[in-house]
Parts: structure tokens; C-alpha cells; sequence
């Protein structure tokens, strides 16, 4: 990271390396250590630190007690592992992150239950146990309500002291109507509103987008007056994780395949395709597109809702849908750079148009372990031989460290215009 010029990293503390038993156990020293090494590091060469105390994993006995999110009693267990976490490392850390995307994890682990603890039911999948209608909202709530806890008791009691600010991740993605009439750009809207502001909607206002109350009914839970006074303003900035755009097509009054036409996806149908073409280039990910423009439309859609809050990019990153194992194919990974070329560009303008955009994190500065994909999917700058352990940059880490450097020569560029975009507002990048 030194080398490329960065000047911040953001990453994760495992739950289970810090409470292996969560709060039925001890704090283990060692992962202490381990993350205060990596935090006194980074400081040293002059890297802040963007810590995410919950990336997904939690302790085993959490759920072979209670279930895990599907408790409320897991809401106690996160500000317990998070007051842990701001004792051990606040006085070092400016930049919390309570939870990345938890409207992803209840996606992935109890409607299509691909994730632990594998939750579905049919069409989504024909799991062991779950319900794919009901579980979701009930385990997105109590997410929820843990990070507002969690943000209250930073605020009351590490804050003022600490000096830093606390906010929350989630998964983004923008979406065009699949035909140009009305009822797919209601579509739309109902797919930004059960994507995006499920998550957002609840922490910046104090409770759920109108449509999914009509559509989700009794099925999804209300907040106490209690509860909303400490969930509504529950963020001092948001994080946006954000890959691709899709098409959505309504599913209220047209037919569609299985899943679209469930209210907990608010009868919408999102796919890549239109007409048997896709909505920009193919990705590895079978769900991702590159559509630069996107990240503007997506930049200004949430500039817009929530009064132009300050805002992170904080994933955004590229795999070739070409799964090559060459070593210099990997290396010459110029689809990546013209990846993220395309996409700084269209954030630069948005922030041009005035969004408070604080930072940029590229996904990943390694390729790493990408959850189901395993080590299949390479998002990284740099290549790793899994064998020596050797990372080698690729030519996508020798482009970010010019562009970083230096913009472009050319003050009419657009990699020009993007760097200068970031540096007048004194962006994280």
C-alpha cells in the first residue's frame, strides 16, 4: 500500500478472532494483538485506518444458542463485541463501520441462502430450513436495531473523547426500467427501495420505505417510538458498496419467472439482460455488469434521498469473466483499469454536481477469499501466488499508482479532471 500511494485501508475485525465464544467466552489476546499490529502499522506509514467491526462471520454459538439474527438477544451480543472493539482500538481509530451489508447478508443467507446459516425456501431454494418471505425482514431488523445500539453507545459514552465518526455499509445497486413505459419505472422504484433503502431509509429516517410497508405488510417489523429515536440519524456518513446496474420489470401486473413475483423482492424481476443483450461488459460475477454510469445515477439517487450525507465508495472493483490461470494473462488486467478508469470518471462527476463524496476503496488491493467463490474470483491489483504467497502487482496497480500520483499531464483528461475532483475535496483514496 505504501508503494501505491494509497492513503487509507479499510478492512474487517473478525468476530470470532476477537470473541471465539462471543459473549459466553473470553476475549481472545491474541487477535487483540493482532488487529492493534496491523492499526499501529498502518499509522505509521501514514494509512488511515476504515474498520468494519461485522463483515458477515459470527460466532457459532450464537446461532447454536439462539439462531443468530433471527434473535433479538444478537443485538446485545453485537454492542458487546463493539464496545470491545472501541475500548481496544478507539483511541487510534477515526473511521467506524458498524456492519458491511447487511441487506447483502439477508439476501444471500435466508432468501436465496447461499450464505450460513443457508436459509430458503422454494422458488429461491429448497434449504433445510427456512423461510424466505418471512426470516429476512425479521433478521435485517435485528441488524438494524444492534447497529443503532452500537452508534449509541459509541456516541454516549467513546466519541467526544475518541474523536471519530461511525457510519454503516451497504450493498447498492442502481436499476433501469427493462421496457420504457410506466409500470417498469415503478419497478424501478421499488427496486431501489428494496435494495438500497431498506438499509438506509431505516438508519437516516427511522423506518422503512414506504413500499415495502405496502407490499411486505404485517411481515415486516415496526420500530418502538423508543427505538426509532436512537435508529433514526443512527450514521455520521454512508457507506456504498457498489458494482453494477440491472434492468427491473414489473411483476404486479405482467408474468414472471419465480422469485420476481414474491413480495419480499417487491414483485419486481431485476435481471442483466435485455433481448438476450446484456446491460454493459460481463464480469465474473454473473450478476455484475460494467455500467460506469450507474455509479453516478446510484451517487445522485442517494445525494437526493438523504440530503446529500456524506458518502464512501467503499467497494467498488472488477473480475474478468475470462477465468484465466495463465500468470500474464492475469497480469495484464487492462479490462480492470478501464474498470475503474470508467467508474472514477462518473463519481468525479458527481461529485462535480455536488455530491459530498468523502472517499473511494478499490475492491481489493489483493485477489482474496471471496466468500462461496472461493479464490475463483480475482477483484485484487495485485496477483497472489497461492503457492509462495508472493503478491505481484498487476498492470491495474501500476495504473492506480500514476493516476494517484499524478492524474494525467493533460489538465483536458478525464483521469485528470477525476484526481482533481478528489483532491479538492481532500478525499479519501
Amino acid at each position: 500500500m505504501c508503494s501505491l500511494g494509497t492513503n487509507a485501508y479499510r478492512f474487517s475485525i473478525s468476530w470470532t478472532r476477537i470473541l471465539p465464544r462471543g459473549k459466553f467466552g473470553q476475549v481472545n489476546p491474541s487477535g487483540i494483538m493482532f488487529y492493534n499490529k496491523l492499526i499501529d502499522n498502518l499509522l505509521e506509514r501514514g494509512m488511515e485506518p476504515f474498520v468494519t467491526i461485522h463483515h458477515h462471520d459470527i460466532p457459532q454459538e450464537l446461532v447454536d444458542r439462539y439462531g443468530g439474527w433471527l434473535s433479538p438477544l444478537m443485538q446485545e451480543d453485537f454492542v458487546y463485541f463493539a464496545e470491545i472493539c472501541f475500548k481496544s482500538f478507539g483511541d487510534r481509530i477515526k473511521n467506524w463501520i458498524t456492519m458491511n451489508e447487511p441487506n447483502l447478508l439477508v439476501d444471500m443467507s435466508y432468501i436465496r441462502g447461499w450464505y450460513p446459516p443457508a436459509h430458503c425456501s422454494p422458488p429461491f431454494g429448497n434449504c433445510s430450513a427456512g423461510n424466505s418471505d418471512i426470516e429476512p425482514p425479521i433478521a435485517m431488523h435485528n441488524m438494524i436495531l444492534g447497529h443503532a445500539k452500537a452508534v449509541k453507545l459509541y456516541r454516549e459514552h467513546f466519541q467526544l473523547k475518541q474523536g471519530g465518526s461511525i457510519g454503516i455499509v451497504g450493498s447498492t445497486e442502481y436499476f433501469e426500467p427493462l421496457r420504457d413505459n410506466e409500470l417498469d419505472r415503478q419497478a424501478v422504484s421499488r427496486a431501489l427501495a428494496f435494495t438500497n433503502a431498506w438499509l438506509f431509509d431505516a438508519v437516516v429516517f427511522g423506518d422503512y420505505p414506504a413500499e415495502m410497508r405496502l407490499y411486505l405488510g404485517s411481515a415486516l417489523p415496526t420500530f418502538s417510538p423508543e427505538e426509532t429515536s436512537y435508529v433514526k440519524g443512527s450514521l455520521d456518513f454512508i457507506g456504498m458498496n457498489f458494482y453494477t446496474s440491472l434492468y427491473a420489470k414489473d411483476c404486479i401486473h405482467s408474468a414472471c419467472i419465480s422469485g420476481g413475483d414474491r413480495p419480499i423482492r417487491g414483485f419486481v424481476y431485476t435481471t442483466g439482460e435485455r433481448d438476450g443483450e446484456p446491460i454493459g461488459g460481463r464480469c465474473g460475477n454473473p450478476r455484475f455488469f460494467v455500467v460506469p454510469e450507474g455509479m453516478e445515477k446510484i451517487v445522485n439517487y442517494m445525494k437526493e434521498r438523504y440530503n446529500n450525507m456524506p458518502m464512501f465508495v467503499t467497494e467498488n472493483g472488477f473480475s474478468s469473466p475470462q477465468q484465466n490461470d495463465q500468470v500474464q494473462a492475469l497480469l495484464q488486467d487492462t479490462d480492470r483499469v478501464n474498470f475503474h478508469k470508467s467508474y472514477l470518471a462518473a463519481l468525479a462527476r458527481a461529485i462535480r454536481n455536488g455530491a459530498d463524496v468523502r472517499g473511494y476503496f478499490v475492491w481489493s488491493l489483493v485477489d482474496n477469499f471471496e466468500w462461496i467463490d472461493g479464490y475463483s474470483q480475482r477483484y485484487g491489483l495485485y496477483y497472489v501466488d497461492r503457492q509462495t504467497l508472493e503478491r505481484v502487482p498487476k498492470l491495474s496497480a501500476k495504473w492506480y499508482k500514476n493516476f494517484l500520483a499524478n492524474g494525467s499531464s493533460n489538465h483536458n483528461n478525464e483521469e485528470d479532471l477525476t484526481i482533481r475532483s478528489f483532491r479538492n475535496t481532500n478525499a479519501i483514496i
